[in-house]
This record gives structure tokens, C-alpha cells and sequence, in this order.
């Protein structure tokens, strides 16, 4: 049986792990410029009843739209993500540099970098590649730059209102309230960093415990 030799093994699982996460950054970017250019912000439509719906929305903060501390959260919050980008590549070519990492973590651990990657092509690129989306105004790709570097909206779209409904009014103190379950608009890039995390805790959590 013909094996390839140690080195070559790298550097091909090496490349393999690459072009994985270049596809899934080509995919979260193609989402965000088909919904950013084509949509007005707050604009969308379902796609399996009222269950699942793209939304156009955009956050200046962290993943499923959560915010961090206005303009100055906004520049930490970028160089982080550049920071950790940085780390967690050279991690990945660490651990394959030593032939031994299980293919399950190496995954993983490209998905939440893929991830991390897409939302800092927003941050950093989209203020000035964009015009900015209105409610009544779709932007378009090399309009007037709405922000500086660092400081673009991240595009989000995918929005599962699993429950979104009235409560009924004789509950006490909440009555007549709307009653949603799981809220948040996330885009692909944010799956792809949940989907890598909680694949690495709940599947690979013995190779990190090894210490």
C-alpha cells in the first residue's frame, strides 16, 4: 500500500485545510453582497414559511448583533478579531506541522478562523467598498465609502423566528408583550464560528484536556 511520506502528508492536509476555508469565506462573502446589493436594509423574504427568513440587517458589534462599546468597542473589537485571525493560524499550521492532530480538530478549528476571517472583510473593507443601506436606499458596490477602514457594518441575514407570537393578555405583567424565541440575525460567517466551537467542545474536548 503506497503511503505519502510524512512531509508531503502536511503539506497536502496543509492545503486541503486552506482551500476549506477559503470556500467558506467565498460563501459568506457571496451571501453578504447578493443581501447588501440587492436588499434595503430591514428588507427580506421568507423561505420556508415564517420559520426560517432572510432579514437584512447590520451591527457594528459582535456575532448574532450584539454590540460593543460604540466606536472605540468597534476598533477593539476589529483588532481583535485581526489578532485572533493571526493566532489561530499559525495554531492550525502548528499543529499540523507535528503530523499527529486529529483531522477533527484541525476542521474545527479552520471553521472558526474562516469564520473570524469573514466578519473582518466587513469590518475592515466594507465601509469603504460600500455605500451605506438604507431602509429605502439599496447600496452598491464602489458607491460613496460610508465609513473608514476598520469601521464597516457587518452584513447579516439569516433569521429563524421559531416562536413569534403575542403573549396572551392574561398573564401577569407581560401580557400583550411579543413572545420570540431566538431573536437573533446571524450570517454564515457566525455559523461557521458556533458550528467549529461547540464541534471542538463536544467532540475534541480530550485533545484540549490533555493540557
Amino acid at each position: 500500500m503506497n503511503t505519502l511520506p510524512t512531509g508531503r502528508k502536511r503539506i497536502s492536509e496543509g492545503w486541503l485545510l486552506l482551500a476549506l476555508g477559503v470556500l467558506l469565506v467565498v460563501i459568506d462573502q457571496v451571501t453578504k453582497i447578493l443581501v447588501k446589493t440587492n436588499l434595503p436594509l430591514g428588507g427580506g423574504f421568507n423561505v420556508f414559511g415564517d420559520w426560517f427568513r432572510i432579514l437584512f440587517v447590520e451591527n457594528e458589534g459582535m456575532a448574532f448583533g450584539m454590540k460593543f462599546g460604540g466606536w472605540v468597542g468597534k476598533l477593539l473589537l476589529t483588532v481583535f478579531r485581526l489578532a485572533l485571525f493571526g493566532l489561530l493560524c499559525a495554531w492550525i499550521r502548528k499543529l499540523v506541522q507535528k503530523g499527529d492532530t486529529p483531522k477533527g480538530v484541525l476542521v474545527g478549528l479552520t471553521l472558526i478562523t474562516a469564520g473570524a476571517f469573514g466578519n473582518i472583510v466587513d469590518s475592515v473593507l466594507y465601509g469603504q467598498i460600500f455605500s451605506a443601506s438604507y431602509p429605502w436606499e439599496v447600496a452598491t458596490l464602489g458607491g460613496e465609502p460610508y465609513a473608514p477602514l476598520l469601521f464597516g457594518k457587518v452584513v447579516d441575514m439569516f433569521y429563524f423566528p421559531l416562536i413569534d407570537t403575542i403573549w396572551p393578555e392574561w398573564v401577569p405583567w407581560i401580557g400583550g408583550t411579543p413572545l420570540r424565541f431566538f431573536e437573533p440575525v446571524f450570517n454564515f460567517a457566525d455559523s461557521c464560528v458556533t458550528v467549529g466551537a461547540f464541534y471542538l467542545i463536544l467532540f475534541q474536548y480530550k485533545f484540549f484536556s490533555k493540557g
